[in-house]
């Protein structure tokens, strides 16, 4: 079995089946005590090893597969920093116990890197190291709440960021505002003949595939998610839902579970509205289908790719072995 030491050095945690995915690998501490000092800001730029990872238009810059992290000395305070965490233990470029603070821009700082290494998370995070991934992860979740909840639902007064960037405030009638994430499964769905059935949405170009997917309900369990997204998009009914992994996907607010679920029957048939076509793959299929480029499925960062390589048995573009389906 796989396994990995926990976030703390506390004990050794088991991985679950899907290993540790390329935007899961978060290992800062995120300081929940710590960040509610009142004074939090004044301290950490006091600090001299506090380090900033910059943000503008949600990327950061990358350079030799690393994130260009700034001296907070060396970087003008903003009136609404936020606060991601510690180090827990040391790394090639920063030390166990190192503060790092997320500071946003509105546009790429050609002074801090080239602006042609100010990356995307898609693109920059798989490569990262973990506690680097984690961060990028972190700062682009965080930045997008507070994007998107300036104003207190209750109100409409404007909102005040509090607690290291944590919490929202309304000075109105003081109700206090959290993150929010949005829980959404993703599943491999398979028959009798083990093959895979992924379906292609009706705004992806054509001839792309992948797994169906969904966001859970208020009052629904998990698994009830997984029977009803399936049923709703394919039409095919589920059972014996699995849980396999689960990874944060922050575009704009969704934490992926990962599932794996049996078809009670194999007659597929799209919704017609958010999914186009759905198909049964066999694994000789899916192989000759992308070899020769008539088909293209998730890129490597997502669940997804690993969900159908876990159903798969290995990296996609090496020919199934002969003990598979």
């Amino acid at each position: 079995m796989t396994q990995a030491v926990g976030m703390h050095g506390a004990g050794i945690a088991s991985l679950p089946p899907l290993g540790s995915l390329p935007l899961a690998r978060g290992t800062a501490d995120r300081g929940s005590a710590f960040r509610t000092a009142p004074d939090l800001f004044d301290r950490l730029w006091e600090e001299p090893g506090t380090r900033v990872l910059h943000l503008a238009g949600k990327q950061s810059p990358v350079q030799d597969h690393r994130l260009v992290l700034s001296s907070a000395a060396e970087v003008v305070r903003p009136e609404n920093p936020v606060y991601l965490g510690s180090t827990v233990e040391s790394t090639a470029n920063l030390a166990a116990g190192t503060h790092i603070v997320l500071v946003e821009h509105e546009d790429v700082q050609a002074d801090l890197a080239p602006v042609e290494s100010w990356l995307g998370l898609r693109d920059a995070a798989a490569s990262l190291p973990a506690l680097e991934s984690g961060l990028f992860v972190e700062a682009v979740a965080i930045s997008n709440w507070h994007a998107t909840h300036t104003h207190c639902p209750r109100c409409g007064h404007r909102t005040e960021s509090i607690d290291g960037g944590w919490v929202r405030r309304c000075p109105a009638d003081e109700s206090l505002h959290y993150p929010r994430t949005d829980p959404a499964i993703i599943v491999t769905v398979t028959d009798e003949e083990d093959r895979l059935l992924l379906g292609s949405s009706a705004a992806w170009p054509e001839n792309r595939f992948s797994t169906l997917a969904g966001f859970v309900e208020p009052g629904e369990s998990l698994e009830a998610a997984v029977v009803r997204e399936i049923e709703e998009e394919s039409g095919i009914v589920v059972h014996s839902p699995t849980y396999l992994g689960s990874q944060p996907w922050p575009f704009p607010a969704s934490l992926m579970l990962g599932f794996t679920a049996k078809a009670a029957h194999a007659r597929p048939v799209p919704d017609g509205v958010e999914i186009r076509e759905v198909r049964w793959f066999s694994r000789d299929e899916l192989f000759t289908g992308l070899k020769e480029e008539r088909l293209s499925v998730a890129s490597g960062a997502s669940i997804a790719r690993a969900l159908i390589e876990h159903w798969y048995g290995g990296p996609l573009d090496e020919e199934p072995s002969a003990g598979r389906p």
